[in-house]
């Protein structure tokens, strides 16, 4: 037994010491980079929220404009029906021209 502790130029415990600080080191990263990923996944929620709000205003108000232009009586307001009506024909239009 003498022998085979003049080999090791390090004990075991300090092995075990080091392999437990090392653990405990990266248990801690873990544990940061974790509560970093949940901190940015909750900013991303309230922000998409936030957005999804503005929409559904811009929503709102374009609705109600598209119902007063659909139930607006033009002749009331003072425009008149066109005396005539003229339909251009054109030709089918694609990208490729």
């Amino acid at each position: 037994m003498h022998k085979l502790r003049t080999y090791l130029p390090f004990s075991p415990l300090s092995v075990a010491v080091t392999l437990v600080a090392i653990l405990i080191v990266t248990y801690i990263g873990l544990i940061a980079t974790v509560m970093s990923y949940a901190a940015l996944t909750v900013e991303f929620s309230q922000s998409v929220r936030s957005d999804e709000s503005v929409v559904a205003k811009l929503e709102s108000a374009y609705l109600d404009k598209v119902a007063r232009i659909t139930a607006a009586d033009y002749t009331a307001l003072g425009y008149a029906k066109p005396a005539k009506e003229t339909f251009v024909r054109s030709e089918g239009v694609t990208a490729l021209r």
